[in-house]
C-alpha cells in the first residue's frame, strides 16, 4: 500500500508533536526538521484540527498540540483520515472508475482484503507507540522525507 505524502506529513507532524504533549508546536519549525513543504504540513494540521486530532492556535505562540492522549488515538484512524480521498485502485473509486474488467474481476477482493489488513494492523496501534523522541534542542538527525 502506498500512502500519499499528504498521510506522510500528517503522521510524521503527530509523531513529532507527541514527543512533547505539554508544548506548542509550530508549522514551520516540523516542516524545517523533516525538510518537507510547510504549505503541504499546514493543510494537513488544519485536516487533523478540524478532526479533533490536535487543537491549534493562531498567533504568537501558536501552534498545534494533541486534542487527546496519544495513547488514545489509533494509527487507522489517521490513515483512514488522510487517505480519505484516495483510493488503492480505480475500482475502488465510488463510481467504479473506468475499469473495463470489473465485472469480472477477481483482483478487486484481494486488493480489498489487503488494504482492510493494511488498516486493521495500523488500528492495533497507537500514536504513542510512534511518538518520536524528545528533542534536545536540535533537530533529528538527517531525516529524508
Amino acid at each position: 500500500m502506498h500512502l500519499t505524502s499528504f498521510t506522510d506529513f500528517g503522521l510524521r507532524a503527530l509523531m513529532r508533536i507527541a514527543s512533547d504533549s505539554e508544548r506548542t508546536w509550530n508549522t514551520a519549525e516540523i516542516a524545517d526538521e523533516f525538510g518537507i513543504s510547510r504549505h503541504h504540513l499546514t493543510k494537513a494540521i488544519a485536516v487533523l484540527a478540524e478532526a479533533g486530532f490536535v487543537q491549534t492556535r493562531r498567533g504568537g505562540g501558536g501552534g498545534a498540540r494533541l486534542a487527546r492522549p496519544a495513547d488514545a488515538i489509533r494509527l487507522g484512524e489517521v490513515v483512514r483520515l488522510l487517505e480519505r480521498d484516495q483510493t488503492l485502485v480505480e475500482c475502488f473509486q465510488a463510481d467504479g472508475g473506468g475499469c473495463m474488467i470489473s465485472p469480472v474481476c477477481r483482483l478487486r477482493g484481494f486488493l480489498g482484503r489487503a488494504e482492510a489488513a493494511f488498516l486493521d494492523e495500523m488500528d492495533g496501534h497507537t500514536l504513542a507507540d510512534c511518538a518520536l523522541p524528545p528533542t534536545q534542542g536540535s533537530a533529528l538527525p538527517e531525516m529524508r522525507s
